[in-house]
């Protein structure tokens, strides 16, 4: 049984690794309609299936992440093994996959530009940044000493935070009953997204835990008042929610009490 928090995290890892097999698999690619349609020739094909399937197994993924944290504490296991095999497997299913996403978005919202009949790689490149900060994210996370705090903080936006987001980007495309994902068609709102995702998650902003240290009501409100929004939020709007659910998760981030001494076990 005390092995069971790293197969835990294992399967976060290979479920990562599944989502970034789909999402590159993931379309457009240009088709030559030859002389079935002589006055069109070549068009781009826009198709969503993989990433929604890649965007889903992210998902899975931090099924797992935030099991292995429960298993560890269940079973009062705790090594450096498994804190640091954690955060590689979270560079891999939130840092990476979610890349990947940004990375066909980018390549998407170019072949959707007027007269585009091919794609200029040096335009997906930021995409990889949110892998990079991501790294960097949690390698401060495992060196930096660690305070913790009564109300279950991190310093920075949490790397699984800002992958499960840019998941629900490629399920958006699928679900979009509002039609506001047609700001994903654009490159430059996607730029804006990357810079701000990989300045959050390496800033000092506190940001919460959604476990409560303990259950008093400064604790409790603001994570009871997130989940309560993000339930309605999916029931009325779908994936459509979901920019409104982070702008919340944030914004209700300043309000958790000040820091305590203590101890930190893990993210």
């Amino acid at each position: 049984m005390r092995h069971l928090p790293n197969l835990l995290t294992l399967a976060n890892l290979f479920c990562g690794c599944i989502a970034i097999v789909l999402i590159l698999n993931a379309q457009p690619f240009l088709f030559y309609t030859g002389e079935a349609a002589p006055a069109i020739q070549w068009g781009w094909v826009h198709g969503v299936e993989q990433m929604q399937w890649g965007a889903i197994f992210i998902f899975i993924a931090a099924v797992f992440d935030l099991l292995d944290g429960l298993a560890a504490r269940a079973l009062k296991v705790f090594s450096p093994i498994g804190k640091d095999l954690d955060s590689l497997a979270d560079v891999v299913s939130f840092g990476v996959a979610p890349a990947m996403i940004l990375y066909k978005l980018l390549w998407d919202a170019t072949t959707r530009e007027p007269m585009v009949r091919d794609v200029n790689m040096a335009l997906m490149v930021p995409a990889f940044l949110l892998a990079c900060f991501a790294a960097l994210r949690l390698a401060r996370f495992n060196v930096e000493t660690k305070k913790a705090t009564a109300d279950n903080s991190f310093t920075g936006l949490p790397t699984p935070a800002a992958g499960i987001f840019v998941a629900c980007f490629g399920l958006m495309n699928w679900d979009n009953p509002g039609g506001i994902s047609s700001w994903l068609f654009s490159r430059w709102p996607l730029y804006f997204l990357i810079a701000l995702l990989c300045w959050l998650m390496v800033s000092r902003i506190r940001f919460m835990k959604l476990m409560p240290a303990s259950w008093t009501v400064a604790q409790i409100w603001p994570r009871a008042l997130l989940i309560l929004a993000a339930i309605a939020g999916i029931l009325l709007f779908r994936f459509d929610a979901a920019p409104v659910i982070f702008a919340l998760y944030i914004l209700l981030s300043f309000f958790i009490p000040k820091e305590k001494p203590g101890i930190v076990k893990g993210e």
